[in-house]
């Protein structure tokens, strides 16, 4: 399960896009999830963990965005209601 929104807060205030990428530390053989963000706030994004690693307060390693994807199962059918804030496109 993935947040509704992006990550990012500015001013104070929450992002309401809807998450566009996962964000991911890729480092030796293990990958962390460190967030999600839309297309807006990627660069943000990139530039806070950038920070975040050269302070040593999360793991080296290279920046990740992998798109979000839709995915069916027995529960999830793909029909119109199981796309709300899934940016199709």
């Amino acid at each position: 399960m993935l947040p509704d929104r992006c990550s990012v807060k500015e001013d104070g205030k929450q992002c309401v896009n809807p998450p566009e990428f996962i964000v991911s530390i890729i480092s030796d053989k293990d990958e962390y999830m460190v967030g999600v963000a839309c297309t807006k706030h990627k660069q943000i994004v990139s530039g806070k963990i950038g920070i975040l690693q050269s302070e040593g307060k999360i793991h080296d390693g290279k920046i990740s965005f992998s798109p979000v994807k839709t995915v069916e199962t027995d529960c999830v059918h793909g029909n119109a209601d199981d796309f709300v804030q899934i940016d199709m496109k």
